[in-house]
C-alpha cells in the first residue's frame, strides 16, 4: 500500500512541477502566479520543497528498503531534475532555494535511515 501511495505522490509531484504556473495557486487563490506557502522558509531553503521531498523520500525509502541504492539515486536525481525543468517551463522559475529545499528534503530521511541502521546494529 505504501508503494502505491509513493507512486501516486510521485506522479502528482511531476505534474505539479511541470505545470506552467502554480496549479495549487490556481486551485486555492484562482491565480497561477501565486504559490501557497505552508510556513516561512528556512534560511536559504524553500520550506514547501523541504516538506514535499521529506514526504516523498520517506515513502520511497520505506517502500524500497531492499533497493536503497536505486531509490536514493532516483530521489536525488528527481529532486534536481524537476527543479531544473523550471528553466524551460513558462511561468515557472528556477530558484536555488527550491533546489536546496528539494535536496535537503531527500537527504534528511536518508540520514535518519543511516542513523537508525547504525543504532540498530549496536
Amino acid at each position: 500500500m505504501i508503494k502505491i501511495i509513493f507512486h501516486l505522490l510521485n506522479i502528482i509531484f511531476v505534474f505539479l512541477y511541470i505545470y506552467p504556473g502554480s496549479l495549487l495557486g490556481f486551485l486555492i487563490y484562482k491565480d497561477i502566479l501565486k504559490q501557497p506557502q505552508i510556513s516561512a522558509d528556512f534560511f536559504a531553503l524553500s520550506s514547501n520543497h523541504v516538506y514535499a521531498f521529506l514526504l516523498l523520500s520517506s515513502l520511497g525509502l520505506i517502500s524500497y528498503l531492499k533497493n536503497l541504492k536505486i531509490i536514493i539515486f532516483y530521489l536525488i536525481l528527481s529532486s534536481i531534475s524537476l527543479e531544473l525543468l523550471h528553466l524551460f517551463i513558462p511561468n515557472r522559475s528556477f530558484q536555488f532555494s527550491d533546489l536546496f529545499g528539494n535536496i535537503v528534503g531527500v537527504l534528511v530521511p536518508i540520514f535518519i535511515l543511516i542513523l537508525f541502521n547504525f543504532w540498530r546494529k549496536k
